[in-house]
């Protein structure tokens, strides 16, 4: 108990000081956990001047608090839209999500034909590049204040719709990969996840009413305790039956968006959402070995160069549908680059079947392409404003909210 507790403190220490840092020089805290995560990790490098570095072994309690992190940046994503926003905009979400999904899924795939891999390995890679980080990207998008912008709207549709449609996409890879099951199994998974979406639909739709009384408490304390355990748990039950945790939470945050909690939420539950996602952050240095990119560079420079543009192209495309100018529709691609912790999971599968380049190639590529795009996404939606400024004066419509 007292080595774990020893490690806990160390990584803690850590993702503070790399905060402090980060934010003295101007920078996303976002790589600085990372980054902090790598150098005390089980990971290379493992000593500087004869100095031991690895401080902090991956474990449960550091996968758990990552996931809360996930879970907890969707929440508060959820508070600031309502569910009728959402089956409004239904139609716009499809045509966003659509395009997205032809360009970057097609895009992936393309590399995998190009590189010379299996159908099944080039569906793994499609999938990867193709899925971007709602987690980074919520992240990114409240500390650089664009939550409140037009610009919010087609990202936010497009993530929604990226974590439904990669339920349908792990459970159907997992059948064929895996051989576990039948394509009736799968459409049963997928169907027990949807029908669970919708419960939450129809609470968050219905019961706002319920929900501002059952956590009507006057004790802070208990008031926090009650957002934590039913967010945790609706995120965990989701899980359980194939649903992304993600979305989850999202839809258990609209349905607090419409009751007079929100403020109370955003005072008192905040700075709980950012540890968790600090430990998040820092997860995915841990679980990055920057020895294994060597093997896999040509196909990383490749991905990262093609990819990086076709979520430029698809979120230019995609702000044009919400009618902004084109200077706002450029910052939705901005937003979208970043891609973690679903390409983690997909990695994950593809190392689990443990053949030719899916248990080896793949999850070495999929590690060193998440830090990479994690990085140069925040980066590039940090530093919007000042790219914006190089670019033809006609992409410059309208000042900066």
């Amino acid at each position: 108990m007292a080595e774990l507790l020893v490690e806990i403190g160390i990584a803690l220490t850590g993702i503070a000081l790399a905060g402090t840092l980060a934010n003295r020089v101007g920078l996303s805290v976002i790589p600085a956990y990372i980054v902090v995560g790598i150098l005390i990790g089980p990971n290379e490098p493992s000593s500087i001047a004869g100095i031991s570095l690895t401080l902090v072994e991956e474990g449960e309690f550091i996968d758990v608090v990552a996931e809360l992190g996930i879970v907890f940046l969707l929440f508060f994503l959820g508070l600031e839209f309502s569910i009728s926003q959402l089956l409004n905009d239904r139609t716009r979400i499809a045509k966003v999500g659509g395009i997205d999904f032809v360009v970057n899924f097609g895009l992936g795939a393309g590399l995998g034909v190009l590189f010379g891999y299996s159908l099944l390995e080039t569906l793994f890679i499609a999938g990867i590049v193709y899925i971007s980080s709602s987690a980074v990207i919520t992240k990114s998008i409240i500390d650089n204040g664009w939550v409140m912008n037009p610009e919010s709207s087609p990202i936010l549709g497009t993530l929604v719709f990226e974590d439904i449609l990669i339920a349908i996409y792990l459970a159907l890879l997992s059948a064929v990969a895996l051989g576990e099951g039948t394509p009736l199994d799968a459409a049963m998974a997928v169907g027990t996840a949807f029908a669970f979406l919708g419960v939450l639909t129809l609470v968050a739709w219905y019961g706002s009413e319920y929900v501002e009384r059952a956590f009507d408490a006057e004790s802070d304390e208990l008031f926090m305790l009650r957002v934590l355990a039913i967010t945790t748990l609706i995120a965990g039950v989701a899980l359980a039956t194939g649903l992304s945790e993600a979305v989850a939470a999202f839809f258990v945050g609209t349905a607090f968006s419409s009751t007079d909690h929100t403020e109370r939420i955003e005072h008192i539950v905040a700075p709980i959402r950012d540890f968790f996602a600090a430990v998040f952050f820092f997860s995915i240095g841990l679980t990055t070995d920057i020895t294994l990119l060597t093997g896999v560079a040509w196909l990383l420079v490749a991905a990262i160069v093609v990819t990086t543009v076709g979520k430029l192209v698809s979120g230019t495309l995609s702000g044009r549908v919400y009618q902004l100018d084109r200077r706002r529709s450029i910052r939705v691609g901005f937003g979208m680059v970043p891609r973690g912790e679903f390409s983690l999971v997909i990695a994950t599968l593809a190392a689990s079947v443990g053949t030719g380049a899916l248990g080896s190639v793949i999850p070495a590529f999929t590690v060193g392409y998440v830090l990479l795009m994690s990085i140069l996404g925040t980066v590039l939606i940090q530093n919007s404003d000042t790219i914006m400024q190089s670019l033809p004066t006609n992409t410059r419509e309208v000042p900066s909210d």
